[in-house]
């Protein structure tokens, strides 16, 4: 950044202005100040600020209504990061469904804002070279959500290491996003208009892979009928995805080492040497330091991989997330709601809150679009949010309950009425004896829960 970038502070209390301002300031940034919610417009007007700093609540006009006055003057090319009061975080994302790029928590670490303003700079660069380039590209990091200190780190990884042209290895487990990542650092590097090949290696046989990586020639194999091109060679000037390279034989391992390390292969048939320029990026969920020992996966090639490695937390490690990714993938789906705008009650959200998600993220989108159908244009209930993942501890000690129910000899219909009694007797002690809340928590009318109570003799 050759010019200092201006970042407009709006808030309307003195003390949080002067400390945001000093703090940018110290970090080589100029900044402008907005005291009210309607100093904001005219300061954009008259300033054009790279980054906008705004707090929610401010007199006068409010922060969300600053953000649909900037869509309705079509200024709202300038991203906003929103402040909101710890707890408030529907307001967030609220904010963040009117136009904000982001949002910081009240009270918050210094250096963490100072962490989304720069990647919010560098998001709005790259976005703006990738707007004059193909107006029809968007960025995979747009689909990667999420503000937990460990996503931040990711963020940040990929800022540093996305213009090297070292080998990545992403690892974590399966759902976790690996593959957008891979392709968040292809868009983001100098490769970015050169080819971006993928290779799922887990789907690959031995022999099928080693084709589809270096090519083969004619006759080289039975249904090799004429020469082709391996991934590899179509990769040349660009990136090479290898999506689960754990999977990968010994042997096919042995072939990518020479490739890592000569720049150079055959194809199947051929003892001519192709040169290539291919930028390497690799994934897995196992843990390769583990093959190594166990001796499933070399050790050179191991450390020809991990140049660069990138760990992606799985969703249970995030929850703090949860809110954040149920709205992104509600606006994702929203083309399967009656009413275009799918909503999701807080009782819903509570129960997705809840849940250990073994799938990971693909298993909560999954979810929100499970949901959304389910709903058929209504407010998402805990009745539409269906899991499908592996049962947690609390439900194996649940399934161990009712084992030996029916090991007592208890008659189905008695476990069933038991389960169904405790359950009510749990949706009346969270919602603090009122029955219409619990009704609605347990996704039935208030009549039958009404008929339950006087059934099983609830107090």
């Amino acid at each position: 950044m050759d010019e200092k970038k201006l970042i407009l502070v709006a808030d309307d209390d003195q003390s949080i202005r002067s400390l945001l301002q000093s703090f940018l300031e110290s970090e080589g940034f100029r900044t402008v100040e907005a005291r009210s919610g309607r100093d904001v417009i005219p300061a954009i007007t008259k300033h054009r600020p790279d980054v906008v700093i705004m707090d929610v609540r401010m007199p006068g006009l409010s922060g969300l209504e600053v953000l649909d006055q900037m869509k309705r003057q079509h200024i709202d090319d300038i991203p906003v990061l929103t402040m909101t009061a710890y707890g408030t975080s529907n307001i967030a994302i609220e904010a963040i469904q009117r136009g904000a790029y982001d949002y910081v928590t009240k009270p918050f670490e210094l250096d963490d804002l100072l962490i989304t303003v720069r990647r919010t700079i560098d998001h709005r660069e790259l976005a703006r070279k990738a707007k004059a380039v193909d107006e029809t590209i968007r960025d995979p990091l747009d689909n990667i959500i999420g503000n937990t200190p460990a996503m931040q780190q990711v963020y940040k990884t990929i800022g540093r290491v996305a213009r090297s042209d070292a080998t990545i290895l992403i690892t974590g487990e399966s759902g976790t996003g690996k593959e957008l990542v891979a392709g968040a650092i292809h868009f983001n590097s100098h490769r970015r208009n050169g080819p971006y090949v993928k290779v799922p290696c887990a789907s690959l046989t031995e022999s099928l892979l080693e084709s589809e990586l270096f090519g083969h020639e004619a006759g080289s194999f039975t249904s090799a009928i004429k020469t082709r091109k391996g991934r590899f060679e179509m990769a040349d000037g660009g990136s090479i995805f290898l999506d689960e390279i754990g999977e990968m034989s010994l042997n096919t391992q042995k072939k990518l080492l020479r490739v890592l390390q000569e720049r150079e292969f055959e194809r199947v048939g051929s003892n001519t040497p192709i040169k290539v320029d291919t930028r390497v990026v690799a994934a897995t969920n196992r843990d390769l330091g583990e093959e190594v020992v166990e001796g499933r996966f070399r050790e050179d090639l191991y450390y020809r991989l991990n140049v660069i490695a990138i760990e992606l937390p799985p969703l249970r490690e995030r929850m703090e997330d949860v809110p954040l990714l149920v709205e992104h993938f509600l606006q994702k789906y929203r083309s399967d709601s009656p009413d275009n705008s799918p909503r999701i009650s807080e009782d819903a959200l509570g129960r997705m809150m809840e849940y250990h998600w073994p799938g990971n993220v693909r298993e909560l989108e999954n979810a929100v679009h499970r949901a959304i159908i389910l709903a058929r244009g209504s407010v998402i209930t805990p009745a539409h949010v269906v899991f499908t993942g592996a049962p947690d501890k609390r439900d194996a000690a649940l399934d161990e309950h009712i084992a030996d129910k029916v090991a007592a000899g208890m008659p189905l219909k008695e476990i069933v009425a038991e389960a169904e009694r405790e359950a009510i007797k749990a949706a009346l002690t969270q919602a603090a004896g009122n029955r219409s809340q619990a009704a609605k928590q347990l996704g039935i009318y208030r009549r039958l829960l009404y008929a339950k109570i006087k059934e099983y003799e609830i107090a």
